[in-house]
């Protein structure tokens, strides 16, 4: 694949060369590489008629579905720029979004998780003098929608000045900021990621990936969709992960990858319906620490499993290890980062290089770094370095090989005493016990210590363990300073603040634990 390829040139390759092989498999949906293709242009000439040009923003505001599918890919094919809405966002968190991007049409369901989206968006809808159309799944305002389009010489003039350095997608990111800051991100970055991925993960055309992640989110889009759109194989996806619902996939549709963080994987695990001998799963991803790597390969059969390292920044990913290193290399955690792509391991307060195997920020120049924040100089000014390197705010090493290696966030770091521990080091060492689920570690305030280590846990279905039994059975494997202070049983984490992706929040996770422990 050259370096000029666009989403279009995907498209049209898989029609030619798979049209009648499924391509994607959502909601109860199925559509081949040929249908995608057609429902992909279909959108491309409405929003042509609704007056949409290359460079103009569509907002997307939906589960994992066709229509999302067909949204995205019919804004790349004109050079229009999507806009994916979290689908946990309120109203003004919505407004900020599209307000942000200057979105001319947003598209978007009804409702979803119980959640009236057409309303949320009306409510602000004063807020948003750009928003020329707003244009609801399911109604008839949808159906007119698609029913007025473009010619078919129109629709081919406008792709023809689409190039692959366009921005195709904006990625809201969490960080710092009082506001999520919108990454801007190219076809060649999301297409050249996504290649890049498919190559070590050895993706091929019959394969069948379930995706876990919302399409909002880069590994939802570049690592599951786009790694699908550049080798031809099958996307199955719930319209939001639950266990039982990916379990349920993962056996009728016979998937062959998977990906997903260690709370994904590990509610997977434990659920009480899991059981190997249903699965067909080969290989995939998994951004977790060593124990979950090890139980994945080993309790859910992913012999080809790599471990990966990125952030949306990156569109997303930096370093994937190959399916074809022996098992214990890619268990271990680690790779090497892309070709083209170059990494060191700086001091975050001057950005001087370190040596192989001291830990520092986690920095980065190349091929797939964003084009900067959209509509916000200035962090986009202070995310880079004053030699061009993106800094990710991550910590993290690099052996003599190249191999980088994530310890966790800088932020995240607690600061027991004199030494330094990162939230993975404990969470890895809790998630080896037999009753544990899932572990999540945040530190907390200590007169004497500065801080300390708080550490909650979620059960396996069935298991029964008491607080201080798994703080004896900590003990022994972790130094003092790394022993949590505190350390609850919980029923679960989507109360105190999980993301849609699957991520327990750390931030609410810290603030239940101040209020929890009376600190």
């Amino acid at each position: 694949m050259s370096w000029t390829t666009r989403v279009a040139d995907l498209l049209d390759a898989n029609a030619a060369t798979r049209g009648a092989a499924e391509a994607l498999v959502a909601d109860g949906l199925r559509l081949t590489h040929a249908e995608l293709r057609a429902e992909a242009r279909g959108v491309a000439r409405s929003l042509l008629a609704l007056g949409v040009r290359r460079g103009d923003f569509v907002g997307l505001l939906m589960g994992n579905d066709a229509n999302w599918v067909a949204g995205f890919y019919g804004a790349a094919l004109i050079g229009a720029v999507t806009v994916p809405v979290n689908t946990r966002f309120k109203p003004p968190e919505i407004a900020f979004a599209l307000g942000r991007a200057r979105c001319k049409v947003a598209l978007l369901a009804g409702r979803f998780l119980n959640i009236d989206f057409a309303s949320a968006v009306a409510e602000v809808r004063a807020e948003l003098p750009e928003l020329r159309h707003v244009i609801v799944a399911g109604t008839p305002g949808w159906d007119s929608f698609r029913a007025q389009a473009v010619e078919d010489a129109a629709l081919d003039a406008a792709m023809a000045e689409v190039t692959a350095e366009d921005i195709l997608l904006v990625q809201y990111t969490s960080g710092t900021t009082a506001h999520p800051k919108g990454v801007l991100l190219t076809h060649h970055n999301m297409l050249r990621n996504a290649t890049a991925c498919a190559a070590k993960l050895g993706v091929r055309p019959d394969d069948r990936y379930l995706n876990c992640r919302p399409f909002f989110h880069v590994a939802g889009s570049t690592l599951s969709l786009l790694v699908c759109l550049a080798t031809g194989a099958a996307m199955v996806t719930p319209p939001t992960f639950e266990a039982g619902a990916a379990l349920d996939l993962l056996e009728r549709e016979r998937c062959t990858l998977t990906s997903g963080n260690d709370a994904i994987f590990q509610l997977i695990m434990s659920h009480p319906r899991f059981d190997r001998a249903r699965l067909h799963l080969r290989g995939g991803w998994a951004a977790a620490g060593p124990e979950t790597m090890r139980r994945i390969v080993e309790e859910m059969g992913v012999t080809d499993l790599c471990w990966a390292y990125g952030l949306s920044e990156a569109s997303p990913n930096v370093a994937l290890s190959d399916h074809r290193e022996p098992v214990e290399a890619r268990i271990a955690g680690g790779a090497v980062p892309h070709a083209g792509l170059e990494v060191r391991i700086a001091d975050p307060a001057s950005n001087a290089p370190l040596p192989a195997g001291q830990a520092g920020e986690i920095q980065v120049k190349g091929w797939s770094i964003m084009r900067g924040y959209l509509n916000d100089a200035e962090n986009t000014r202070r995310t880079f370095t004053p030699d061009g390197f993106l800094r990710t705010g991550d910590l993290g090493t690099q052996d003599a090989d190249g191999r980088l290696r994530m310890v966790g966030r800088i932020k995240d770091v607690i600061r027991v005493g004199g030494e330094n521990v990162a939230p993975a080091e404990v969470e890895e060492v809790l998630s080896a016990h037999p009753a544990v689920a899932l572990a999540q570690v945040v530190g907390v305030p200590d007169a004497r210590l500065t801080e300390v280590v708080a550490a909650f846990v979620q059960l396996r279905e069935g298991a029964a363990v008491t607080e201080a039994e798994l703080l004896a059975w900590l003990k022994p494997r972790l130094a003092n300073f790394r022993m949590p202070r505190h350390l609850r049983i919980v029923g679960g984490f989507e109360a105190i603040g999980m993301t849609a992706s699957g991520k327990v929040q750390k931030v609410k996770l810290r603030a239940h634990a101040l209020a929890l422990l009376e600190l």
